[in-house]
């Protein structure tokens, strides 16, 4: 009798659809980057003043067309993520379903919430245009507070961003397609994404902290990226 296991992708198995697949998965992971670093670092920190609503409102009242372009790129997140989730799964199903799988899911799930805070920060849009949509504090209040829980739904998405490192890192050490440290860095910065989430609730004033903790995540995803778009996969 004979049981079925799953072997890692020997090299001489890597063909040139393969190649393409890793290219394109690195482009798209690119673009993600790209997007989020224009419309969530860049753009939102022009807009949304933290400590002052009426700031925020003013913010979104003159400088309308950053905020449409803020808008444009935080959608831009959101296709980015879900295509690459995708292509995630193309690239490395062959090496373990169910791994590659896992990256899709927590992938897009990630995309879905991004999805809700467009929607947020469009409708805080909205209301600086007509102030007849804002309810209780006003217009600045109601700006306000679509601002804040569309942030938190970052936050909470970065829950599911962890997730989908973890796996992809574990998957870069199974397949011996990329450098093995790369898969621990992506393994680690994973890990201390979802911790860095949690402990934004538990301790709310240990920005630094908080920060270094997404570090070894960001070397990871660098790395990935260049990887993917530069070399696709190696043979050996």
């Amino acid at each position: 009798m004979t049981t079925a296991t799953t072997a890692s992708p020997r090299p001489e198995s890597i063909t040139p659809e393969l190649v393409r697949t890793a290219r394109t998965t690195g482009l798209l992971y690119l673009g993600l980057a790209l997007t989020g670093l224009v419309g969530y670092l860049l753009i939102r920190s022009q807009l949304f003043a933290a400590d002052d609503a009426e700031a925020t409102l003013a913010n979104l009242t003159e400088r309308e067309a950053l905020a449409r372009l803020g808008i444009v790129m935080e959608m831009g997140v959101v296709i980015t993520q879900a295509l690459v989730a995708l292509w995630f799964y193309r690239l490395f199903r062959s090496v373990n379903t169910f791994a590659a799988g896992s990256i899709a899911a927590f992938g897009l799930v990630n995309a879905v919430a991004m999805l809700g805070s467009v929607a947020l920060i469009a409708t805080a849009l909205d209301v600086s245009r007509d102030a007849t949509l804002a309810v209780g504090g006003g217009a600045a209040g109601t700006a306000q507070l679509l601002y804040v829980v569309s942030e938190h739904l970052w936050l909470i998405g970065g829950i599911f961003f962890g997730l989908w490192l973890i796996p992809m890192g574990w998957l870069v050490r199974q397949s011996g397609w990329m450098p093995d440290l790369l898969g621990w860095v992506l393994m680690v910065g994973g890990a201390g994404y979802v911790v860095s989430a949690l402990l934004s609730h538990v301790l709310p004033d240990a920005g630094v902290t908080l920060d270094l903790l997404v570090v070894p995540a960001t070397v990871g995803e660098l790395w990935m990226v260049g990887y993917l778009c530069v070399r696709g996969v190696r043979r050996a």
